[in-house]
């Protein structure tokens, strides 16, 4: 269950499994941007990719892929978000944890502040869970690229997000920053509770150049690599 950041982004990016798949899935267009990170202490990467605009139920959405490989585990999570918002719509999620494979749902119904997770085994439904909000329900994972569209960040700067617990995250300063990709001037945002940190890049590209949960399982994402217009083609 979803019950703090931590944990959110832990099952998000390392703990749950996943993978059964309902049927060919194809497509092939143009990523508008490719974003690489190396993840410690776990040996492996993660891969954001923004895929650009899509048809999603009969309306435009965003979508956004979000690959990691590390030891025992692959994970892919496909995104659909609001362009307006950029909260969440819907979530797929195909996971191989050893020999473990499953394949989750994740439901976004905003105008209703929930959140209903279907969890798949070999195609077949094994377990439903909702969640209530007090207000709209935000997806970990795509939480730290939808807040460098923030335009009007500054020192001082604050928004509540749900998980569907609620979080304040604050703008504490703009601070210097070294990950693999280089040297950066960021915007430093922290939580409270105090259970992740995310560090974007203070120029046009507003680039999450570092992300870091905080708790029991502490990992950090740090930027290795970004390609903006790469030709990615796919089938799952």
């Amino acid at each position: 269950m979803k019950t703090g950041i931590t944990k959110v982004f832990l099952s998000a990016i390392i703990f749950c499994a996943g993978l059964a798949l309902f049927g060919p899935f194809t497509f092939a267009q143009t990523a508008v941007e490719k974003i690489v990170y190396e993840i410690s202490p776990l040996l492996g990467t993660s891969e954001y990719q923004d895929m650009g605009i899509v048809n999603f139920r009969g309306q435009k959405a965003n979508l956004t892929i979000f690959h990691t490989n590390v030891v025992g585990l692959k994970d892919t999570e496909k995104i659909y978000s609001d362009p307006k918002t950029n909260l969440p719509l819907y979530v797929e999620r195909d996971v191989a944890l050893w020999l473990k494979k499953e394949f989750l749902t994740e439901e976004y119904i905003s105008s209703e502040n929930k959140l209903i997770i279907t969890k798949f085994v070999r195609g077949k439904e094994v377990a439903k869970y909702a969640y209530q909000g007090k207000g709209p329900i935000h997806n970990a994972i795509l939480l730290p690229f939808a807040l460098r569209k923030i335009t009007a960040l500054k020192t001082g700067w604050s928004s509540t997000i749900r998980f569907p617990n609620e979080f304040t995250v604050k703008l504490i300063g703009i601070e210097e920053v070294t990950v693999p990709a280089g040297k950066f001037k960021a915007y430093h945002i922290t939580s409270s509770p105090h259970q992740f940190e995310v560090w974007i890049s203070a120029d046009k590209q507003r680039l999450p150049v570092k992300i870091k949960g905080i708790g029991v399982f502490s990992y950090t994402l740090a930027m290795k690599q970004r390609v903006a217009g790469l030709k990615e083609g796919r089938s799952h």
